[in-house]
């Protein structure tokens, strides 16, 4: 059979105007070719997406209505009142922006890659798009405010959608035309539709037509996914318009909108490029997630204990098969042990100890190596923990929750052997910050010996890179209230203060609470790093009330702490 190349060239989606065949754009320009003569050049992306849904026979219709509207959209000549009364801000595809437009609307700008921002007249039968003469008429400072005002008085939809797996999107739309240009003020938008401004790293966000956009705050490990299922939300709705308006996927953060999809022209195809400041964080969320450190949805539900016990029962037996199943051991050893203390908060029991002694075993295993040893779970569960070769990983927070485990459970050797784990390694981990490096050099200088000038030196270095403008990969709410908060106990510490120590751990105590509210995740249980400073200052004879909050009575004062193996 005869290979028909012309017939396949008929069917091929057209250059311009891919939601369309090639005859069925060549007929759609026919059509057109009349409305054109008075010398302007219209674009027909917003009428090929409505005959795209329609029969052909009615295509004429559609044609004479969607120029007779553009020709009574552009009459003008409106008060500077009726324009201020009736101006929205606009987001407009950049295709649409022709040369004669750009000449009429210099105070147009492009705000991100495919989108401009213009004004645009909501009239009684049309939208009309203004220009300079208009904006003169107005004055540019008064439209721009009344242009905010009215975009953010219409009214939308707003529901959530569940994508790839746990990560979720909000979807807002409307029948107004000017509700995919909300996005332009997102964190207000979010304000209104959930009761709180987007997260500090911002948020993806899709505008793929006009009727739509949606987004999906940057707050945890989720980010990961969403960034994919919405460029595929995003490409189907603008395809299917009408009003299109992008096909890409956007970071909003801090008031600007950055592209994160490339698209090659010569083939159509898309990818997404996360610029390095996105993906930083992005590493960084999706690591603090994986290891329960952030008060999200996914810490909703209380762990149940029995199976965490199991679970962490099982990944010790695998390690003599899988040695690099450690770092996995660990986490679920130290999730177990901060859920003990949901049920045991002052850490009474004998299964609890056996909880956090296992995850002190596989902390200090993990970063410096281990001869045999049994691991405890609680009535007559043991596992043996094998063998294991010095292998430090790059994981700066691992590394900084083994040594706070080891200060906890008063373990001097574990606190030495960690210490000597080479910093060169740890900082190979590139999903922290740099104050948490820094960190980590404090107290290993601080435990290993030298002059306390080096000491604080280096406690400086922390300080000053932790503060809001210095941080790329951790959530600023978290470092402030969860993360810092040992460096501060630690700072008071060193210098002697003890009232200043007692009134720092009284509030590292209420941010942690704060910052966890009704959590039922594990870490939500146990202050780790304030309780290692609390213990270290508890031995060193300050006076630390044991009956507080978050800090496990008996093991700040010592009363559980056994031998461990």
């Amino acid at each position: 059979m005869k290979h028909d190349d012309t017939s396949n060239a008929t069917h091929a989606p057209d250059p311009g105007l891919p939601m369309l065949t090639s005859a069925q754009a060549a007929r759609l320009r026919a059509l057109a070719a009349p409305y054109s003569q008075d010398g302007h050049h219209h674009s027909l992306h917003n009428l090929a997406h409505k005959c795209r849904h329609a029969p052909q026979d009615r295509w004429p219709d559609l044609v004479a209505d969607h120029f007779a509207a553009l020709r009574r959209a552009s009459r003008g000549g409106e008060s500077a009142e009726e324009l201020l009364r009736g101006v929205h801000a606009r987001l407009l595809p950049v295709e649409s922006f022709t040369p004669e437009l750009a000449n009429a609307m210099r105070y147009a700008r492009v705000v991100a890659e495919g989108l401009v921002y213009a004004y645009a007249l909501d009239g009684p039968t049309s939208v009309r798009i203004l220009t300079d003469e208009d904006v003169e008429r107005a004055g540019l400072e008064e439209l721009g405010q009344a242009a905010y005002e009215n975009l953010m008085r219409v009214p939308v939809e707003h529901e959530e959608v569940s994508i790839e797996g746990r990560a979720r999107l909000h979807s807002v739309y409307g029948d107004s035309p000017f509700t995919a240009s909300k996005a332009l003020f997102l964190s207000e938008v979010a304000q209104q539709l959930v009761g709180e401004p987007l997260p500090d790293a911002g948020a993806l966000v899709a505008v793929p037509n006009r009727h739509l956009l949606a987004y999906h705050p940057i707050a945890d490990g989720s980010v990961a996914d969403a960034i994919n299922g919405l460029a595929a939300y995003a490409l189907r709705a603008h395809e299917d318009g009408p009003g299109a308006l992008s096909p890409r996927v956007y970071w909003w953060y801090r008031g600007s909108l950055t592209s994160l999809t490339v698209i090659d022209h010569a083939t159509r195809t898309f990818s997404l490029q996360p610029p390095p400041q996105l993906l930083g964080l992005m590493r960084g969320l999706v690591r603090l997630d994986r290891t329960g450190r952030l008060a999200t949805r996914a810490a909703a539900k209380a762990p149940n204990i029995a199976e965490l016990t199991n679970a962490t029962a099982e990944s010790i037996a695998r390690l003599t098969q899988d040695p690099a199943g450690l770092g996995d051991a660990f986490t679920s050893a130290l999730a177990l042990a901060h859920a003990h203390c949901g049920t045991d908060p002052d850490a009474a029991h004998l299964t609890t100890w056996d909880a956090w002694a296992t995850s002190v075993q596989l902390g200090t295993a993990l970063f410096t190596g281990t001869q045999p040893q049994e691991c405890h779970l609680g009535e007559d569960l043991v596992r043996q923990l094998p063998a294991t070769p010095a292998e430090p990983p790059a994981n700066a927070r691992a590394w900084l929750d083994a040594l706070y485990l080891a200060i906890v459970c008063r373990q001097k050797d574990r606190i030495n052997r960690l210490c000597q784990v080479p910093l060169t390694t740890l900082r190979q981990d590139d999903g922290v910050d740099e104050y948490v490096l820094h960190w980590i050099d404090t107290l290993q200088t601080y435990f290993s010996g030298p002059s306390m000038d080096e000491v604080v030196k280096k406690l400086l270095a922390t300080m000053e890179t932790s503060v809001p403008g210095s941080l790329t990969h951790a959530p600023k709410d978290f470092v402030n209230r969860i993360d810092y908060q040992p460096v501060a106990l630690f700072h008071r510490l060193i210098t002697g203060d003890r009232n200043a120590f007692s009134q720092a751990l009284a509030e590292a105590l209420a941010e942690h609470g704060s910052y966890w509210g009704e959590s039922a995740a594990p870490r939500a249980r146990v202050a780790l790093g304030p309780l290692a400073m609390a213990s270290l200052a508890y031995d060193y004879g300050f006076p630390i009330d044991p009956k507080q909050p978050h800090l496990p009575t008996y093991l700040l004062n010592r009363e559980r702490i056994e031998e461990i193996p």
